[in-house]
């Protein structure tokens, strides 16, 4: 339990890290895009062709971006100091490896995958094996019912009924005792009993709760599953929207350029292309994560082990 969660806690904050890198490194680029845009504006400025509020417009989008950038960068230090700590080091900066748009997603989850995956589940697991003790405890007490007693004699034969066994029944102690051969205490106040319906009661609870730990397994897959496919559309979705924003701004700019509209529309599509470009990174983040999720939900995936 503690190895599948630790992988999946650990596999999650390094996703969410990849995220806010990629977050940093669209605001990057919209700052540096920016301040082409701004230079430009200010040499149409020079030239007459533009406004002083042409340029006060085109300064927005920087401001906005460049303010974005410490607050990045605080999310990704105090990511990594917590990932540090999760695999039990110190904190410092966290080695990547590809980011997170070249990270490869499986085309879709395979069909037909086997409930029996979800027995490598350690909640179910346990719940399995405090049922399977509880049924032996049953075993236990009804055992205890019965007397210690060597039915057949030394040489194989049975006791006679006059031997062990009438001895046995005639003892007036509270102990069975025929010398070394019986030992088994009989008046105990009905704890027998108690001990008997005590292990049937526990045996009761043991398989609730399993039947349960099985139903909450088929809940946890079943969410996962469906996050893992609306996630995936919700990315692909927010996809098409950045793309049709990006051929808005560059008609917008060309219309611009043209005298045929002001820069508040250029101003406009920017704004809106910038926080559709940082929206689809978290998405593409959300969707690995809903992937991290399944793969908790099926106690390790859903490749089988041989």
């Amino acid at each position: 339990m503690v190895v599948l969660t630790l992988a999946s806690d650990v596999a999650s904050d390094y996703f969410v890290l990849l995220t806010l890198d990629l977050q940093l490194q669209i605001t990057r680029d919209t700052i540096k895009t920016q301040e082409d845009a701004v230079k430009l504006t200010e040499h149409r400025l020079e030239h007459g062709v533009a406004t002083k509020l042409d340029v006060l417009q085109a300064k927005q989008v920087l401001d906005t971006a460049n303010a974005q950038v410490p607050e990045l960068q605080r999310q990704i230090g105090q990511e990594e100091d917590a990932l540090s700590i999760l695999v039990g080091d110190y904190p410092h900066g966290v080695t990547r490896g590809l980011p997170l748009v070249s990270q490869q997603l499986p085309p879709e989850v395979p069909t037909g995958l086997p409930s029996s995956l979800l027995a490598r589940r350690p909640d179910i697991s346990q719940a399995e094996q405090n049922l399977i003790s509880a049924n032996a405890q049953i075993g236990v007490a009804k055992a205890q019912f019965f007397p210690q007693i060597s039915l057949t004699g030394s040489g194989g034969g049975a006791f006679g009924r006059s031997s062990a066994f009438s001895g046995l029944m005639s003892s007036q102690l509270g102990i069975w005792s025929y010398g070394a051969q019986v030992s088994q205490p009989i008046f105990t106040g009905g704890a027998l009993r108690g001990n008997l319906r005590l292990a049937e009661s526990q045996h009761r609870q043991a398989l609730i709760s399993y039947r349960q730990t099985i139903q909450q397994a088929f809940g946890d897959v079943s969410d996962a599953l469906i996050g893992y496919q609306k996630f995936h559309q919700v990315r692909v979705r927010q996809e098409d929207t950045v793309k049709d924003l990006q051929e808005s701004v560059r008609l917008s700019n060309m219309r611009y350029n043209g005298g045929t509209t002001t820069y508040l529309e250029v101003l406009d599509g920017q704004r809106s292309l910038f926080s559709a470009e940082l929206t689809l990174a978290e998405a593409r983040g959300t969707e690995y994560q809903s992937l991290v999720q399944l793969y908790r939900a099926l106690g390790g995936g859903w490749q089988q082990q041989p």
